[in-house]
């Protein structure tokens, strides 16, 4: 048995997360601008508002950390069973989400907060099935 068919579901995790991460990486830094401009608005009652900038900088950073992590780990995976890294890149990402969750929650949008707990859902059942 191969080590894709023994570990199938925490491979297939670890690959939604490593495009999701991409696709925003690669939209924010695309469309700087707009991204900047929506997020300052999206928090413009907010005291994060005069942050933005930085903030965003962070996020970027962040998830292309979690990315590379997550791409390491399907290869460690497949090559050597190895999901020390997969475990890292989703702990790195299950933080980020609670920054982000407690980002929506501070914006008062409870539908972007819903949103993001369904990511948090499953980072958590990825966690648990590399453990």
């Amino acid at each position: 048995m191969s080590i894709f068919e023994k570990l199938t579901t925490e491979v297939l995790v670890i690959i939604f997360f490593c495009i999701t991460y991409f696709i925003s990486v690669f939209e924010k830094i695309n469309d700087w601008k707009g991204t900047l401009a929506y997020y300052t608005n999206h928090f413009k009652a907010t005291f994060l508002k005069k942050y933005i900038s930085p903030i965003l900088i962070s996020i970027v950073i962040f998830e292309s950390i979690v990315f590379m992590l997550l791409g390491v780990s399907v290869l460690t995976i497949l090559l050597n069973s190895d999901v020390y890294f997969g475990k890292i890149g989703l702990q790195l990402s299950a933080l980020i989400l609670i920054l982000f969750l407690i980002g929506q929650r501070i914006v008062k949008d409870y539908q972007g907060a819903m949103n993001i707990t369904i990511y948090f859902i499953l980072n958590i059942i990825g966690l648990y099935l590399l453990t």
